[in-house]
């Protein structure tokens, strides 16, 4: 059934030479996480005070949960191995063909986690960085490289490396505070 929407949404490519320009332009493995941490070093600088600290701390928490995104999706993919639904179909790419495993989507992992991470404390930005992650994750739907589930698996993924990082964070503070102060002495923070 997925592959058979997967086919049909796929099927659509060249229908719309605007939408499939912009799809190609999301699709690839730069746009999203470049603009995302262009985001979390924007957070870092921004603000004075209390502001700027927790916004360093945003930071922080979206680094974090975007290595535990990939870990959990590296861990995810050792166990289960998933063929992407260009090797099945005569699907028309966007994109090159990857060779690891289509579930869960690491993408999705990604961008869930900086959406996340973000929406924590910034819920308009925030909301931003979901959206782009949607848009990143449907775009690799359209583009036949992965199923929907991958996404969604990637995109529970996510959420749930941020709001680990968010614990973590939370539970090293009383470190990072002195961390941070000490990197504000050399003008890092």
């Amino acid at each position: 059934m997925e592959a058979d929407f997967v086919g049909w949404l796929n099927g659509g490519m060249g229908a719309w030479k605007f939408w499939d320009d912009f799809t190609e332009a999301i699709v690839g493995d730069y746009l999203a996480p470049v603009f995302g941490s262009l985001v979390l070093v924007g957070l870092w600088f921004s603000g004075g005070g209390v502001t700027r600290y927790a916004n360093q701390l945003t930071t922080i928490t979206g680094t974090m949960g975007v290595g535990f995104a990939n870990g959990l999706t590296i861990a995810a993919n050792s166990l289960w191995f998933r063929d992407r639904p260009f090797v099945n179909a005569d699907l028309d790419l966007l994109f090159y063909r990857p060779t690891d495993s289509s579930f869960p989507a690491n993408v999705a992992a990604v961008g869930f986690a900086l959406g996340t991470a973000v929406f924590i404390r910034h819920r308009k930005v925030g909301l931003g960085l979901y959206l782009l992650a949607f848009l990143w994750g449907f775009a690799r739907v359209y583009s036949g490289v992965h199923f929907p589930t991958d996404v969604l698996a990637g995109a529970l993924i996510g959420v749930t490396a941020a709001l680990l990082a968010t614990l973590v964070v939370h539970q090293t503070e009383f470190i990072l505070r002195r961390v941070l102060a000490v990197a504000r002495l050399f003008l890092f923070a």
